[in-house]
């Protein structure tokens, strides 16, 4: 499957007061936190497998990589759509691409990529990503 074959999906959530950093905009550490939060959404929502449904299989995902590049700052209260979708599967992870859009002017705010690896949570190691859950995310 070709990168672009993979669905987008959208995460709604809005900027809270523990987001902001000493500047009174968001600060950078939060972004991987919508990042997070939308995916773990998206995952039950839109690909039909939780994160607790990988945990009862004794797998997890660590974060090898994480690239953000920031472009507009966010603000208290505003309203944001974090866009996701595949970018790569590999034989033991998989690079998410994300937007972060803010809506009052349909902008983006952040763009950037996290790689993840697939571990086995009792050892920790590296895993081979099984056939069916390259079928279920493969949409």
């Amino acid at each position: 499957m070709e990168p672009n074959d993979y669905s987008i999906f959208e995460t709604r959530m809005q900027v809270r007061p523990d987001d902001l950093d000493m500047n009174a905009h968001v600060h950078n550490s939060r972004y991987l936190d919508y990042v997070l939060a939308a995916r773990f959404d998206q995952m039950e929502r839109c690909y039909g497998m939780s994160m607790e449904a990988f945990l009862k299989r004794g797998l997890s995902w660590f974060v090898r990589t994480a690239h953000i590049e920031h472009k507009r700052p966010l603000f208290l209260g505003q309203w944001i759509t974090v866009r996701t979708r595949i970018g790569e599967v590999q034989r033991r992870g998989v690079r998410i691409d994300f937007e972060i859009i803010r809506e009052t002017d349909d902008r983006e705010s952040a763009s950037g990529f996290c790689d993840y690896q697939l571990v086995d949570r009792e050892t920790g190691r590296p895993v081979t990503i099984p056939e069916d859950i390259i079928e279920r995310y493969s949409v």
